[in-house]
């Protein structure tokens, strides 16, 4: 039902990882997803803990789905020293090249928990359906 659009894309993030960068708007980090078929719709999942609503960007065009988010650090007060940090900041992207047989128009977003899943209907012209079979059409002639 999708495409990964980028091969090199998972490598980024393991290298990501391992220097401790953080993501920004030109080279943004990736996350983590899961996809799914539930009945007649495609799911994705998409894990974004402490990002809050106004962070996250979603866009669909044609048939790229385009997620992008932002985890800005928490105000601290003056007197607040940092013992560790690991959670990572910035700046998160994900693309996804769809395929025709979802219905891009009728596309829902929920989050909860951290998690951002994304509804994405099967289009009705893809769904598989019964054909009825005739009994014989009587044919009529005309002579002219």
């Amino acid at each position: 039902m999708l495409m990964r659009t980028d091969p090199f894309r998972e490598l980024d993030r393991l290298t990501q990882q391992l220097m401790g960068s953080s993501g920004t708007w030109s080279r943004p980090s990736t996350m983590p997803m899961d996809a799914y078929r539930e009945g007649d719709d495609y799911v994705i999942a998409l894990d974004l803990p402490g990002v809050s609503t106004d962070a996250i960007d979603i866009d669909v065009e044609r048939n790229m789905l385009t997620v992008k988010a932002e985890r800005r650090p928490i105000t601290k007060a003056d007197d607040v020293q940092m013992e560790l940090s690991e959670r990572p900041l910035g700046v998160f992207s994900r693309q996804l090249m769809l395929a025709d047989t979802l219905d891009t128009e009728r596309i829902e977003a929920d989050y909860e928990a951290g998690v951002l899943t994304l509804r994405i209907p099967i289009a009705e012209r893809a769904k598989p359906r019964k054909i009825a079979i005739g009994e014989g059409a009587e044919r009529k002639q005309i002579r002219g």
